[in-house]
Formats: structure tokens, C-alpha cells, sequence
């Protein structure tokens, strides 16, 4: 847990509470944190404690991206969540949407642009999106609404390439994978869009499961989850995020990310439909662990 990416205090949250679960179901823990400089001894660390598997609370740039997971490959630890190709796909989210596009499932058009040049020109009429193509959890999102006269004045963090994608109004909606099963569907209920905030802070959205919408929209979600988390080769759980256009009906429903480390926090969406389906958190570890060991 922990690590360099943008999302270390999440990671931290995460790896905390997955400890904790993991203890009342009986495994013995050893909590491993990676400071925020890359490397950091892992392989040195990982050798010491030898575990029998690596639960990755990870999130984020190299610790969701396919690198930690190469190391563990190549230390031949098993470990939870998906692989590394699914992993480095799934990161790059054009990568990842040629993948959707490729199993038939609805996604934005969208672009790479120099940075310099989103902050010169629209290059896609408003409104659209602009963020960066390899991190998660709305870090570096700009929304540039309809009507705007000037392009983003995208700050110096972002990368020197970015993706800028049409603008999917609607509910928010997200289904988890667990295994080849979708759990369930939640609509994300926010003052202002689902940022970083609004994911991490307690009170900064309300999730509403079931989520309240018409029963053939509650089976494209599952569906198109189910085959999201294929169409990448994802294992273990998963999460897909959605947008709906309630007055287009199914037209309206857009795939927009698959997140291949969700969240473990409090305020983490794939636990509560976890529960919601009758698995508790420390049976929901478990599972996790064994899928691990089942792989190898």
C-alpha cells in the first residue's frame, strides 16, 4: 500500500481497511508501505517477508498500471486483482477504449492533444473532458462546458499528452465484477460531479443501491460490465463507471472507464454492493485471496 501515484493517501486508506478485513478473516498480515519514491526496495521487502500472496491495495500509476504486477510475476508472488496486460490497458484509457469499441460497447469520441495545444484551441467543440490518459480517481480532470469561449488553462502537473473526450451528460452509475459475476448497480449522487473529493471524503456523495432506474438500464450495466472486464482480461474485481442520458433511453448509456483497483475505503463503492449482495467485507478479502491462489 501507499506508493508514488497520486492516489498514495488513498492507497494508504485502502491497505488499512483491507488489513484489518483480512485479520478478522483469519490470515496472518503483514503490512508492506512503499514510500513515495519509485522502486523503494519492493522486491528487497516482498523477499524478506516471503508472503504466500500479495493482496495490492495499490492504486493508481504504478501500482495499478501492469508495473508492480510484472515484479510479482517475475517473483513468481501471486497476487489479487488482474494481471499485468489487463492492468497496463486499463491504465491507458485509449488503449482501453479500443478494446471497448472492439466488444461492441458505447463509448465518447475522444482525442490525444498536446497539452499546450488544449490550452491554445478547442480541439473537440465543447463541452468535453480533458485529463490525463494513464491516471484514475479524476485526478487532473478539467470539464470545459457548452458555450465556453476559452479552451482549459491546463495546470503544469498535467502531462505533456492528454486525452480530451466529448463531454457524456447523465446520472452516474457503476457496476462492480466480481469474478464473472456483476454484482449489482449504484447511482452516484453528488453536489457537482464525481471528482476526487466526492470519491475519498466522507459525506462528499451519496450512493443510492439498488440504483433507482429502469430494469433493462440495471441489465446493460450489468452486461456491459460483465463484458468490460472480458474485453480487457480482468480478474478478480473489478469496477465500470457509466454515464445515463435518462431522455435517450439505452442510447444513452455510456461506458466510460473500468477501474481494475477500486477503491477498499469506507466511502468505496465496490464493498458496499458487495454487501449489498450479502458478502461482507473480511468474506469479500477472502475471496480476493483465493482467486489469487486458484490462478496459480
Amino acid at each position: 500500500m501507499g506508493g508514488p501515484s497520486a492516489e498514495r493517501e488513498v492507497s494508504l486508506s485502502s491497505g488499512r481497511e483491507c488489513a484489518n478485513a483480512l485479520r478478522v478473516a483469519g490470515y496472518q498480515v503483514t503490512e508492506i508501505e512503499l514510500g513515495q519514491k519509485r522502486g523503494d526496495d519492493i522486491v528487497a521487502r516482498l523477499t524478506e517477508v516471503a508472503p504466500d500472496v500479495v493482496f495490492n491495495a495499490l492504486h493508481g500509476r504504478w501500482g495499478e498500471d501492469g508495473c508492480v504486477q510484472g515484479i510479482l510475476e517475475w517473483m513468481g508472488l501471486p497476487y489479487t486483482h488482474s494481471g499485468v496486460l489487463a492492468s497496463a490497458m486499463a491504465m491507458d484509457k485509449t488503449v482501453a477504449k479500443q478494446a471497448f469499441r472492439e466488444a461492441g460497447l458505447p463509448v465518447v469520441e475522444s482525442v490525444i492533444a498536446d497539452s499546450a495545444e488544449v490550452s491554445r484551441r478547442h480541439v473537440l467543440p465543447p463541452p468535453y473532458v480533458v485529463k490525463p490518459n494513464d491516471e484514475g480517481s479524476s485526478v487532473g480532470v478539467y470539464i470545459v462546458h457548452d458555450g465556453a469561449n476559452q479552451p482549459p488553462q491546463l495546470s503544469d502537473s498535467m502531462p505533456e499528452r492528454v486525452m480530451v473526450e466529448s463531454y457524456a451528460p447523465g446520472r452516474e452509475l457503476t457496476t462492480a465484477v466480481m469474478g464473472n459475476h456483476a454484482l449489482g448497480v449504484t447511482e452516484i449522487l453528488t453536489e457537482g460531479w464525481y471528482d476526487y473529493d466526492a470519491k475519498y471524503t466522507v459525506g462528499g456523495s451519496r450512493h443510492v443501491i439498488p440504483a433507482e432506474i429502469p430494469e433493462p438500464i440495471r441489465q446493460a450495466c450489468l452486461d456491459y460490465a460483465l463484458r468490460a472486464h472480458v474485453a480487457l482480461g480482468c480478474r478478480g474485481l473489478s469496477r465500470t463507471d457509466f454515464r445515463w442520458d435518462e431522455s435517450r433511453g439505452i442510447d444513452g448509456l455510456i461506458l466510460l472507464e473500468v477501474n481494475t483497483q477500486p477503491g477498499m475505503t469506507p466511502t468505496s463503492l465496490a464493498p458496499e454492493q458487495a454487501a449489498h449482495a450479502g458478502i461482507d467485507f473480511p468474506s469479500l478479502m477472502r475471496w480476493m485471496v483465493e482467486d489469487a491462489l486458484c490462478r496459480t
